[in-house]
């Protein structure tokens, strides 16, 4: 047997031993279980990841920072933040250090919604929590925490 994770890993034979894999299924599980749980609400997990964003930072966020928190292309997120707009759960204003950049700032209506999602969005992180006790869920971290840096790129 080799030692060789490219060899190990190649082909059919090695699929099943991926760790990729395994993530991906993972982060498609907690999105799914996300998207049913705000479906109610009229949101989507994109849509309340910048809501979640921007009750962090009262003083706003330009549309590209919120597309780097929220994982998606700025296109993405241009199409995301007007959905939220035409909803009134956010406000936009040109910035005052750039004229291009437009603010975005949660609304009044945005916060009472938002409440209300984060209360599901909890619901289902509760229910991977309680999956692990105590020490598996501080391992499962370090493991995650290991995996993300051996992945970036600095």
């Amino acid at each position: 047997m080799t030692a060789d994770p490219a060899e190990l890993l190649a082909g059919p034979a090695g699929a099943r031993l991926r760790l990729g894999l395994e993530l991906k299924h993972a982060e498609q599980a907690m999105m799914a279980a996300k998207a049913e749980a705000l479906r109610g609400l009229g949101l989507t997990v994109p849509q309340y990841a910048v809501l979640l964003q921007l009750a962090e930072r009262p003083d706003g966020m330009s549309g590209a920072q919120l597309a780097r928190g929220a994982a998606v292309t700025p296109q993405t997120m241009a199409g995301v933040l007007a959905v939220l707009e035409g909803k009134a759960l956010i406000g936009r204003s040109p910035s005052d250090l750039h004229a291009k950049v437009l603010v975005t700032r949660l609304t009044e209506a945005g916060r009472t919604l938002l409440a209300e999602a984060d209360v599901r969005a909890v619901g289902v992180e509760a229910a991977l929590w309680d999956a692990f006790d105590g020490p598996e869920r501080e391992l499962f971290r370090a493991f995650l925490r290991r995996a993300t840096g051996a992945l970036q790129q600095d």
